[in-house]
């Protein structure tokens, strides 16, 4: 031992690079000592084990928690109802008259059935005591196809891929993925260990100087594989590594040679063999992710195609046909969803009726209205006549009509369609007898008419449509004659009782030009629910064109038209050669004021007895300018309306004949207070009225505001100064509504052009849910 000792002081000393991972309780390894030669060293065993024993842990799988199905209601009501009280002591121009009050209630709601089937019911009553203005109570319930098909669109949108028949392969494929990724994580860290290289550096020195592992192989996989020991494993169970080794320990018997290690058997291939079976893995990965990424854009793009067919589909039926062979779950596609995408719209109760231009149009019915659309057409109209387009205020004693209408015909009615349509009704007849002889100004008729019309989708911006229509002749040219209606109707040698009418639009997208136009003539015995007059041969057109410059930040309208003008008071014969010529200019730039500019001429018909009418013509120039903007933390608004009516006095009973207004508006914007100041200025041919006034509007709490002002009048001439005031709350309560007051003391031009006083109320209440 001296000697072996002594023979080491003069040789170099050899670490021995250890990891945790490579101790075990019991084994030899070699030392190199002087000369090349290999000291054998036994590791003895520990008295005791120096690992601890764990208990397993339990993986207690803890049961999902049972989901209960969602309660559907038969029923989800959304909407508002409202009421409103309006009080005005004094109403200008065009009528006069004092102490008017109205009361109107209006609710609109939406309501769907089980999550799937939307419909709308209105309700509006309005009651006052002006002899001008009728007293109208009306209510409807309403289906559109387009609601169904927005709730289908949004439910595309939020659309939940896993409801695919598809999902249990792609959970498969992400299974597996995720389980290759982490083999592959695990694996990798293993090659890229410190430990790993180490060991293999030492596994070539070994082979190359053709030395002996002091451990088995059978040991050395063991613990590479498991990197300590087990918890469910004793060290004593790796002595079966060690036998046979123990003739290398010191007092043993010496082999003859050292003999050389195959390389084959030992860490380097094991080593490389984890590569590869990493390089394995990693092309499984790829091939196992191209599926799934696959899969999941197959999925991507049904879910694609489903809004797309839903916003570009040409026709209910062909949209229908598709949905059917998607494959789709109820929860999109409700019972019933072919006939329902098919009916384009259904009305019970008070409608709005606009067919076509010598047919019906602006004209509100209450009765039954109901248009399909699959790919065909099919349209039913039938009911009272509650009024007609500019014919709900005056309030006077008027004749029942009722409007029966039938419109068959192939195509979509936003696209190609050929449309065949009959209509019959009782009409009121206005101004037949203007002598004023005769009370015959309430008289109606019957009227019989059929028309066919097509429309043609030239392209995606561009359409043209055509119309011709035959009427049945007025009662009082078929009486003499002893005719009735029918035979009036077909007769095809008059010529006197029908109509034409084309329209064409189109929009130029590369200079953003728009164009419409519209010509129509009437016979002088057309009669239709799209016109008051009859007994004159007229005809109508106009034109309109719009322009987008500079990046759309200026946009030009302008308008001509003649023969445009409708209204009941026109007598039976009117027929007007006014051509109308208006434009407009509008310009938006960022975080500069917005200006619109108009020049519109304006005509007034008035009657002056009841035999003669006059139309005055006069034009209208209007600017404003607005602008919204902000500095450091105010918000701020200012607006500024100037406007000049080119009229004469004797023009009509119009106050501000020939006058220019100027009204310059500032709103401060103080969190919960706003703070606002205007100026006006009227200056006409005889005296100048200047008016400022000032408010304030305070958020107290966020259920109560209130608001008021005061209001300065000056008018010149007459010397008349007048103040005035306002004053406005606004209350919230939970779960009851909104609350709303306001009253208001302004003076206006009387009819001797001194300021009479005009005072303002009203109470609204609000309520949304």
């Amino acid at each position: 031992m001296f000697v072996l000792l002594l023979t080491g002081m003069f040789c170099p000393g050899q670490s021995l690079p250890i990891s945790s991972c490579q101790i075990v309780d019991s084994g030899f390894c070699y030392i190199a000592a002087g000369c090349k030669a290999t000291v054998p060293v036994k590791l003895y065993k520990y008295g005791k084990l120096d690992s601890i024993a764990i208990k397993p842990v339990v993986d207690r799988k803890s049961k999902s928690p049972t989901v209960l199905p969602s309660h559907i209601p038969l029923l989800t009501v959304h909407g508002n109802v409202m009421y409103d009280f309006y009080y005005q002591s004094n109403i200008d121009t065009p009528y006069a008259e004092k102490d008017i009050y109205q009361h109107t209630l209006q609710t609109s709601l939406t309501v769907t059935i089980r999550n799937q089937y939307p419909f709308h019911i209105g309700f509006s009553a309005q009651e006052g005591n002006s002899r001008l203005f009728r007293n109208i109570i009306g209510v409807n319930l309403q289906y559109f196809s387009r609601d169904l098909k927005s709730m289908m669109l949004a439910r595309a949108q939020q659309w939940d891929a896993a409801r695919l028949k598809q999902l249990q392969e792609l959970s498969r494929l992400q299974n597996k993925l995720s389980d290759l990724q982490s083999r592959l994580s695990t694996l990798k860290g293993w090659l890229s260990s410190s430990a790993r290289v180490q060991s293999l550096v030492e596994e070539r020195e070994k082979n190359a100087y053709g030395l002996n592992d002091s451990l088995s192989i059978r040991m050395n996989r063991r613990v590479l594989d498991k990197g300590t020991v087990g918890w469910n494993e004793s060290p004593m169970s790796y002595q079966q590594g060690f036998k046979g080794l123990d003739s290398t320990f010191p007092g043993s018997k010496p082999k003859s040679k050292v003999s050389r290690v195959d390389a084959s058997s030992g860490f380097e291939q094991y080593y490389y063999a984890k590569r590869y079976e990493a390089d394995s893995i990693i092309n499984e990965l790829n091939r196992v992710r191209q599926q799934y990424e696959k899969l999941e854009q197959k999925i991507g793009q049904r879910k694609q195609g489903l809004m797309d067919i839903l916003t570009k589909s040409r026709n209910s039926k062909e949209l229908s046909d598709v949905l059917d062979g998607m494959g789709l779950p109820d929860s999109l596609l409700p019972r019933g969803y072919r006939t329902l995408l098919a009916i384009r719209s259904l009305g019970i109760g008070r409608t709005m009726v606009n067919y076509s231009e010598l047919t019906a149009k602006d004209i509100s019915l209450n009765g039954l209205q109901i248009e399909f659309n699959p790919s065909y057409y099919v349209a039913i109209a039938t009911g009272a006549v509650d009024y007609r387009f500019r014919n709900f205020v005056i309030n006077e004693n008027r004749v029942a009509q009722y409007l029966s209408m039938i419109r068959l015909g192939t195509g979509r009615k936003e696209g190609n369609n050929i449309i065949f349509s009959y209509y019959q009704g009782k009409k009121q007849t206005y101004n037949i007898d203007t002598s004023g002889a005769s009370e015959t100004i309430n008289m109606h008729s019957r009227i019989m008419g059929i028309a066919l019309e097509g429309r043609w989708q030239i392209n995606r911006t561009t359409s043209f449509s055509g119309e011709v229509a035959k009427s049945s002749v007025p009662f009082n040219s078929t009486y003499d004659e002893g005719k009735g209606i029918l035979s009036s109707m077909i007769n095809m040698g008059d010529r006197s009782n029908e109509a034409y009418a084309a329209s064409f639009n189109t929009e130029i997208l590369r200079t953003h030009t728009s164009i419409g136009m519209m010509y129509k003539m009437m016979g002088n015995n057309f009669q239709s629910f799209s016109l008051y007059t009859t007994g004159s041969k007229q005809t109508a057109w106009n034109i309109k064109i719009g322009q987008a410059l500079f990046k759309r930040h200026l946009i030009l309208t302008g308008v001509i038209r003649k023969n445009d003008y409708v209204s009941y008071l026109m007598p039976v014969t009117y027929n007007s050669n006014t051509v109308f010529r208006s434009i407009q200019a509008t310009l938006r730039i960022p975080r500069w004021p917005s200006v619109t500019i108009g020049y519109q001429p304006t005509s007034q018909l008035m009657k002056l007895t009841d035999g003669h009418y006059t139309e005055q013509l006069f034009n209208t120039f209007i600017g404003t300018a607005s602008h919204y903007y902000q500095w450091h933390e105010l918000k701020m608004s200012s607006v500024l309306t100037f406007s000049q009516f080119y009229n004469k006095k004797t023009d009509s009973n119009f106050v501000y004949f020939n006058s220019k207004n100027l009204v310059a508006s500032q709103t401060f914007f103080l969190h919960n207070l706003t703070l606002n100041g205007t100026i006006s200025a009227a200056i006409n041919e005889e005296y100048a009225l200047y008016g400022a006034c000032g408010d304030a509007s305070w958020r107290i709490w966020k259920w109560l505001e209130v608001g008021g002002g005061v209001k300065y009048n000056r008018q010149t001439v007459y010397r008349s100064i007048r103040w005035g005031y306002s004053g406005s709350a606004r209350v919230q309560v939970p779960i009851v509504g909104e609350f709303a007051l306001m009253v208001d003391k302004g003076f206006i031009p009387g009819i001797n052009k001194n300021l009479v006083s005009n005072n303002i109320g009203r109470i609204t209440y609000t309520k949304n849910f």
